[in-house]
């Protein structure tokens, strides 16, 4: 007979040891979270502004809609968000750092459905902060959530294989959903696992009605955009096909193949750990679905010529089954040596990229020591052609100085009851409705989302007309008999920045009808 004298002090005893373990574990968790947070901020120099598509999605978050030309909906819905808490650029930076911070939880709370202990949380969590998401986390983009929506289904799927109840099926169906209305990229993953489960035990789950009905609840989330879609002459044909011409075209599929070992090089290791997990018997054998999911999603990119970081989303669920697996190794064999040899190599390699893939050195520094950027193919812009600086961060320079341009121009004008600001792109527009001195300045542009916005309802007697350098008009020979003033007032002078050389133009006291030439216009830029 057990002694029950000993039963009720051991219990107390063991809730006390697991209460202390627990306490340990989410202290360590709200470090990362606060460190992730706080280095999101800190890692980009004072020198950089924010950039080109950040301008266009806060603007989308004026236009609200269940589509967008060149995105769906659901970032529109984060701007307005961004809007409604005063537009500044602590929340534009604020939220892709939040879901990089999800993204980190969504990885240790896999970790812990693994059975990982403090070592593999602490390592998976490392590999997720030191990684490619340092750079995706700063721009406020579709990019962040993208990877964040991976995560969640895939963490979604581990919770259904080991518990087999029905209700993760329609957690994954919403998170495709969401995952689908802030970027098309998340149906490659979709299209991925589907045959990756055929191809493993878990096949029987298509003989489970609920698998189904799961999908017709993703099919009814997603089908406002759908039918936008289609009452638009679906724009995203249009958006690939342009983008095909134009960026992919320049794609080499070694490129592609070489970024994916870069994106997550401190902790390389421990995905190659992951992928012999999954063929041990007995630990993660019944998770091999991933390994397959992981093939054949990429080989559909290689086959498609796709952007590198199109596939990033494919990585942080494998972090947390490395991290256990090495966790495993540890335990199994008494290898004291192995966590610390493992963190320090992820901090040691990390060094890198947090030296040359992030905005933290001025254009200048970069200048004078390109090597390590052009080593990493990071000074390769979409045209497939060497630059100074990478794009980004060419992208995020002098839009200030265009704002405030454009601000004399219109102040010279003075008439702004009649006066049009027009673009040439959407990052001048964009740029000159977020820095610009005038409150709903309402720059437009025939360029992207901007196409759809403009309202040429009111009398329009002159323009500020901003150009870029490669305009083979500089003299404006095209607008001087339209407009009794035609003036040069300034254009970009930072060399650094992409749009250097951008002109701005006074065009004042209208000859003719400019509304009606603008709407022909705009007519023939609507595809």
């Amino acid at each position: 007979m057990p002694n029950k004298s000993r039963i009720i002090p051991d219990t107390i005893a063991n809730l006390h040891l697991n209460h202390r373990l627990v306490s340990k574990k989410n202290l360590i968790l709200y470090l990362f979270i606060l460190f992730k947070l706080v280095i999101q901020y800190l890692a980009i120099s004072d020198v950089y502004e924010l950039h080109r598509d950040e301008f266009l999605h806060i603007d989308q978050g004026k236009h609200l809609a269940w589509g967008y030309l060149s995105v769906p909906p659901f970032t529109s819905w984060i701007s307005y968000l961004i809007i409604l808490f005063g537009g500044t650029e602590f929340w534009v930076k604020f939220f892709p750092a939040m879901f990089g911070v999800l993204t980190l939880i969504v990885v240790w709370k896999a970790t812990e459905e693994l059975k990982g202990g403090i070592f593999a949380l602490v390592l998976g969590a490392l590999a997720v902060t030191a990684s490619v998401l340092l750079r995706i986390n700063l721009l406020y983009q579709p990019n962040s959530f993208d990877i964040l929506a991976w995560t969640f289904l895939n963490f979604t799927v581990i919770k259904y294989i080991n518990s087999g109840k029905n209700k993760w099926l329609y957690f994954a169906a919403v998170t495709f959903a969401i995952g689908f209305l802030n970027k098309y990229n998340i149906a490659f993953q979709l299209a991925g696992l589907l045959p990756a489960i055929l191809m493993t035990q878990h096949r029987n789950l298509f003989v489970n009605r609920h698998l189904y009905l799961s999908l017709a609840l993703a099919l009814l989330l997603i089908a406002p955009n759908l039918i936008w879609q289609y009452e638009n002459n679906f724009p995203v044909v249009h958006h690939m096909e342009e983008l095909e011409k134009t960026q992919l075209v320049n794609v080499q599929r070694a490129d592609f193949l070489k970024e994916q070992l870069l994106f997550f090089i401190s902790s390389l290791f421990v995905l190659i750990a992951a992928f012999v997990s999954f063929f041990r018997y007995g630990l993660f054998f019944k998770y091999r679905l991933f390994f397959w999911s992981f093939l054949f999603t990429l080989c559909i990119y290689v086959s498609l010529k796709a952007k590198g970081y199109y596939a990033i989303g494919l990585y942080p669920i494998l972090l947390a089954f490395g991290s256990v697996y090495l966790e495993y190794l540890w335990q199994r064999f008494h290898l004291k040596w192995l966590p610390y040899v493992a963190i320090a190599t992820v901090l040691l390699l990390s060094i890198p990229l947090l030296r040359i893939a992030l905005p933290n050195y001025t254009p200048s520094q970069i200048r004078e020591n390109p090597e390590p950027y052009e080593r990493l193919g990071l000074l390769r812009w979409e045209d497939g052609k060497n630059h100074t600086l990478p794009q980004d961060f060419a992208d995020m320079l002098g839009w200030k100085e265009l704002a405030a341009k454009v601000d004399y121009a219109y102040d010279v004008i003075a008439d702004p009851e009649h006066t049009l600001i027009l673009c040439d792109n959407y990052g001048q527009a964009g740029a000159i409705n977020f820095y610009s001195r005038h409150k709903n300045i309402g720059a437009i542009s025939f360029n992207a989302d901007y196409i759809d916005w403009a309202k040429l309802d009111k009398p329009i007697r002159h323009i500020v007309l901003v150009q870029n350098a490669n305009d083979d008009d500089k003299n404006r020979e095209r607008e001087k008999p339209m407009f009794r003033k035609v003036a040069f007032t300034g254009k970009i002078e930072n060399l650094f920045a992409r749009e250097v050389g951008t002109s701005v133009y006074i065009l004042q006291d209208a000859r003719v009808n400019i509304n009606d030439i603008l709407k022909k216009e705009l007519d023939q830029k609507r595809w």
